[in-house]
Formats: structure tokens, sequence, C-alpha cells
């Protein structure tokens, strides 16, 4: 069973979303896509600056089975990557909703971030995707 935290949002290619207080959101990938990858040994991601389209690829994390695209949850700039997890990958396997973040962006349009799946409509994807 997936760990599937109530207060974050979705999207379809398994990143969450966490709103901050300033404006910005934090993204990672969630426990099921960490849990599906296996091991991770290279993280790669966008530079502070970096202005993403929502649904478009902007990293890649590669693990012991394969390697997988990081897709922007929305669109925005980049203002902070993880530099910590260059150097240690597995935290991304370790704390996926904590630690093993990924970036912060500054949304262009906050109604995209309201627009992604929530915990409920996240765990029902999981769910189909089983089958």
């Amino acid at each position: 069973m997936s760990n599937i935290p109530k207060d974050l949002k979705y999207t379809k290619s398994h990143e969450w979303v966490k709103p901050n207080a300033d404006g910005s959101v934090t993204v990672g990938i969630t426990h099921h896509a960490q849990d599906l990858m296996g091991d991770m040994v290279f993280v790669d991601l966008p530079t502070a600056g970096t202005k993403v389209t929502g649904g478009k690829e902007c990293g890649v994390v590669e693990s012991v089975k394969a390697a997988s695209d990081v897709y922007a949850p929305v669109s925005g700039e980049i203002v902070e990557a993880n530099a910590a997890l260059s150097d240690s990958p597995e935290t991304v396997n370790k704390d996926p909703y904590g630690s093993g973040w990924m970036f912060r962006l500054k949304p262009a349009n906050k109604a995209e971030v309201d627009a992604l799946l929530d915990a409920k409509a996240y765990e029902a994807l999981v769910a189909s995707e089983k089958h």
C-alpha cells in the first residue's frame, strides 16, 4: 500500500506538490513512483531560474531498474533544486515526501496547482494501475 499524504496535490505522472506559504510549491515524486523504480542511483534536476511548462519533462531520475523523466506539475520558474540529491539520490527512496523533495518552483498560474489531483483521486489512480 502506497503512502499518500492527504495534504498534498498530485499529478497523473506521479509527482507530488506541496503549496508553500510564500506562493511557491515544493515538488517530488510519490512513494508509489519511487517504490516502482527501486533504488535511486542518479538524479538530474532543473536549475534555479529555469522556466518549465506544466506536463513537460524537466528532470531525470535513474534507478537500478530504469531511467524515468520527472515532469513539471505546473508551469512556472524553478526557484531552488535539492542539491543534496546529487550526492545522495537514495534519499528519494528513504524520504520521498520530506528530505527527498526535488525542486521548488513559482507557479505562473495558481489555478494550475488547484487543478491537480487531490489525495483521494491519486489513490484511485494508483489503484487503477494495479489491475
